[in-house]
């Protein structure tokens, strides 16, 4: 240990009580100690490269080369998406995909090209391999959008599991998006960026990276075509991206680059080209269609470490009824627990949780739960006892249990990646269902272990299954949030047919889709805090996460009036509408920050409450489409390069743009708009894009425009359907689909599709169906007819 971690051990003992800071100094020797013994010696290393091309091998869609020191697979499937694996790699087994690898092309075939090179020529993507073994990718018209140059590897002499770097290059015009929950972004500028999910230990801003969710997947926009590329490896590792140059009339470009540096695992990789919404449709048949979260779960939500008694919860319920403020969800963390402990209830102050879960849900409200990973070592604590006799810990190499130090203090972590241990895992949440709760948010899943220093982590030489394949925490990591989500949301499936699971996890890997979604983790409280939020839901949405949210207001400290009030504007239009803080932070109620804020206030809350027909028709697409929510607005022109660099304005689904307020003091801001008419949908002013335009923002509202033509399903003032139509421009046509859901369960609405038109001086909206066209079913309200 060097003097700062002394130092930080010392700090950790005499500021966090003295019985926690000792165990978290211990379990920084303990975690040491296991590495130096458990994980193998490095020492010399060979360095090795493909070398020539010595024999090929077509198979379907594509086949292998053989080179002197490798071979290459590659493949391009029936969706257009492109694989190749070094070192005899396959598609599987892989955490990331669901189900089996999709179908080969049968019309992809591998065949010579010049200079001693092969290439496989598909429909939408060329791919040509060099006699050396350089990768290069290429639209169907000849232009490069990627070259991978020949891998490296670095093996160590006595054997074990190489290292290997990969290094591409891409257009000089190209950005880079991705890489999981980023705070600087969503477009990614130079500078490295570490594959290794990590819980900062302390609120974050845009400068902190690694955070909870990382995922080595880039979305890499040029103007000849938009491509994603992920490496399906979950080892530590880093990208170093470097956007390039154009030559300014001299002709000569730098390329951008991206160097991918990974600690073990194979190197292989996924490739899809095309638009945007292409690319996330084929990425989602890849990697499974993200879960479709119950109506309510797409409403407010409130919540925060401190609801310590079943009075408080019932005082803030009463807070937001007594002032008509909409509610959907309240969310109970871990003081709730009894000492802490996972799946249990603190009887004296919560003695009567069923009682108090059910009367919220006759008022339409929820109750969530937090469930962390780690269970307190104890014999007594029915889930220890239970697991050690299932035994589904994680144990090191001589099979004693590995422990940490979580909140209930010394603690043990059931071993995700087994089958049988999510399968008992995913049992346990019959106790939550008992207590009332609907909903289950997985925190410190990284998972995490507070350490006076060094990783807050599992010991890199823990042992886990990966499905029978076994490994170390070096490898299962990154995927253990991602596995745990697994758990639970087969498991409340099982317990509960039928219903929606709902899951978010703060920590997860590529797939997490599948089981719920994900919130930002503990942002902190200030405008860096606040640009940080979108960036964060943006990039993962690109990355197939599309339900994500922040905490609103920050995690920490108290926010003024007007960054609290603007935080809540924001987040009143992205999918996880959460407000959240930590216990030692300011109160996060509306009425807390005086009378005007609340009366600003209230105008979001209901407006969300209005759009929630809108939002479930989101949640429908994303499932079905893999589109995200929230869009960045090159999404259908991402060949115009103002929009491309455009970070602080987002469209939502097809119809609209929010523009929220970023900085401080501000009463208009500037809107990049993409092509087309919009109007403001508070004054419905007209805007034309492609332009960039000055808008008002006012304290009580952020900039929110409206397509021209679309059709926004919103909830009427009866609480039913109703059709918000936009007028077209004259001489156009508009429309929009709308997806009908009850809220719950597991029936699959029709998706409806609307045309708008106009008809002489009069806009039509019709339903457009297999059985032709038809009055639309629900209510219409035509806006926008006076600026037309």
């Amino acid at each position: 240990m060097d003097g700062r971690g002394l130092m930080r051990s010392v700090k950790t003992v005499g500021s966090a009580g003295a019985a926690r800071g000792l165990r978290t100094v211990r379990a920084a020797w303990r975690r040491r100690r296991a590495d130096a013994a458990g994980l193998p010696q490095r020492g010399a290393e060979l360095a090795r490269v493909p070398g020539p091309v010595r024999e090929v091998e077509p198979g379907p869609g594509g086949g292998v080369v053989r080179f002197s020191r490798s071979e290459l697979r590659i493949a391009v499937a029936a969706n257009g998406a492109v694989f190749w694996g070094w070192d005899g790699a396959g598609p599987e087994p892989s955490y990331a995909l669901a189900g089996r690898c999709p179908e080969p092309d049968p019309r992809a075939v591998l065949e010579p090209d010049k200079d001693g090179g092969w290439r496989v020529v598909a429909e939408r993507v060329t791919v040509v391999v060099s006699r050396h073994g350089a990768v290069e990718v290429r639209t169907p018209g000849g232009v490069t959008l990627r070259r991978d140059l020949p891998p490296r590897w670095w093996e160590p002499a006595g054997g074990g599991r190489a290292r290997w770097m990969q290094r591409s290059e891409v257009a000089a015009d190209a950005r880079f998006f991705g890489l999981g929950g980023r705070a600087s972004g969503p477009r990614l500028r130079d500078g490295t960026y570490r594959l290794w999910n990590t819980d900062p230990g302390r609120p974050f801003g845009p400068g902190e990276d690694p955070l909870y969710v990382t995922m080595p997947v880039q979305l890499v926009v040029a103007d000849a075509a938009t491509h994603l590329v992920f490496h399906d490896t979950s080892w530590d590792g880093t990208v170093t991206l470097r956007e390039g140059e154009e030559g300014a009339g001299s002709g000569h470009d730098r390329a951008g680059t991206s160097e991918l540096r990974m600690d073990g695992g194979p190197l292989r990789c996924w490739l899809i080209v095309g638009t945007p919404a292409r690319v996330l449709l084929a990425w989602a048949s890849l990697t499974g269609a993200a879960a479709l979260p119950p109506a309510w779960a797409l409403g407010h939500h409130h919540a925060r470490w401190g609801f310590g008694s079943e009075q408080e919860v019932r005082r803030i319920v009463s807070g937001y009824q007594e002032r008509g403020l909409p509610l959907d969800a309240v969310h109970l963390d871990i003081d709730h627990y009894d000492a802490h402990q996972v799946f249990t209830v603190d009887q004296e102050r919560f003695p009567k949780l069923p009682q108090l879960a059910e009367e919220l849900r006759r008022e339409g409200i929820r109750l969530v739960s937090i469930v962390d990973p780690a269970v307190k070592d104890a014999p007594g604590n029915a889930v220890f006892d239970g697991g050690m006799d299932e035994d589904v810990f994680v144990r090191d190499a001589a099979g004693r249990l590995v422990r940490g130090v979580v909140w209930p203090g010394d603690a043990v972590y059931p071993d995700f990646t087994h089958a049988r241990v999510r399968r008992w895992w995913g049992r346990l949440y019959e106790e939550r269902l008992a207590q009332g709760f609907s909903g289950f948010w997985h925190d410190m899943n990284e998972p995490t272990s507070f350490t006076a220093f060094g990783e807050s982590t599992l010991p890199r030489s823990a042992r886990h299954s990966l499905e029978g394949r076994d490994g170390d925490h070096r490898e299962a990591h990154n995927v253990y949030g991602l596995c745990m989500a697994q758990a639970g949301y087969v498991g409340l499936r099982e317990l509960a047919p039928q219903e929606r699971p709902f899951v978010f996890s703060r920590s997860g890997w590529v797939g997490m889709q599948r089981y719920g979604g994900t919130w930002s983790g503990d942002v902190a409280t200030g405008w860096p805090g606040l640009r940080a939020s979108l960036s964060l839901v943006m990039g993962l949405g690109l990355c197939g996460v599309p339900y994500s949210g922040p905490d609103v207001g920050g995690f920490d400290g108290s926010p003024s009036p007007e960054l609290y009030l603007r935080w809540l504007q924001l987040g009143a239009y992205l999918p996880l509408f959460r407000t959240h803080a930590s216990l030692r932070a300011g109160r996060r109620e509306p009425w807390e920050f005086g009378d005007e804020v609340l009366e600003h206030a209230r105008v979001a809350l209901v407006e969300r409450r209005r759009l929630l027909p809108y939002f479930v028709t989101l949640a429908h697409l994303a499932r079905r489409t893999g589109a995200p929510y929230v869009r960045p607005l090159w999404w259908t022109a991402p060949e115009d390069r103002a929009l491309r660099d455009c970070e602080d304005a987002f469209l939502l689904g097809d119809c609209l743009l929010v523009a929220p307020v970023l900085d401080p003091g501000a009463d208009r801001r500037a809107v990049q708009l993409p092509r087309g008419r919009w109007y403001d949908t508070v004054t419905e002013k007209v805007y034309e894009g492609p332009a960039q335009v000055l808008v008002d923002a006012p304290l009580s509202r952020i900039p929110v425009l409206v397509r021209a033509g679309a059709v926004v399903p919103v909830r009427g003032d009866e609480g039913g359907l109703e059709l918000e139509v936009w007028a077209p421009a004259l001489g156009r046509t508009g429309g929009g689909l709308v997806v009908p859901d009850a809220g719950d369960g597991w029936d699959e609405p029709e998706i409806e599709r609307y045309v708008t038109r106009w008809d002489g001086r009069q806009v039509v909206v019709e339903r457009e169906g297999e059985d032709g066209v038809s009055e639309p079913p629900h209510p219409v309200r035509v806006r926008g007819l006076g600026a037309s």
